[in-house]
């Protein structure tokens, strides 16, 4: 995926974060209600690829449930507590 697509998923990512902090979601509800209705039309892999840099940035963190799926919120902010 090209670096200013890369950019484009995430930046609507952490721009639904900040609009929703409480949110959490897989990577294919990401695509498919935070971004697509947003106006951007992303495929999981690239939401995948996208939150990935997110984690590495220390902007989104990941969950695994029960059932062995993984969701995404944002990461709790420096010196906020959890």
């Amino acid at each position: 995926m090209p670096e200013q697509r890369l950019g484009e998923v995430m930046e609507a990512i952490e721009a639904y974060l900040a609009r929703h902090p409480e949110a959490a979601d897989s990577a294919e509800g990401i695509a498919r209600w935070w971004l697509a209705t947003g106006g951007l039309e992303a495929s999981v892999d690239e939401v995948q690829r996208a939150l990935a840099r997110l984690i590495e940035f220390g902007v989104v963190r990941a969950e695994r449930t029960p059932d062995g799926r993984s969701l995404y919120r944002a990461a709790p902010a420096q010196g906020r507590p959890h």
